[in-house]
């Protein structure tokens, strides 16, 4: 099961912060807020979600940035 860890400006924002969270073993999807894929623009805002069980680490690392 996905949890909501955040939700950031535009796609390039998700995509730096999915690609930190993936040097930290952590799995991220990266999900436009419309929830259309075909309709997304590049501006549009994004919302990262993580595994349930890894909430806690995900967190942390947040935390310690």
């Amino acid at each position: 099961m996905w949890v909501e860890l955040m939700e950031v400006k535009n796609a390039y924002i998700a995509e730096a912060w999915k690609e930190l969270l993936n040097a930290e073993g952590l799995a991220v999807q990266v999900v436009p807020l419309s929830g259309e894929w075909s309709e997304a623009g590049e501006l549009e805002p994004r919302k990262l979600y993580v595994s349930r069980g890894k909430l806690h680490v995900a967190k942390e690392i947040l935390r310690k940035i």
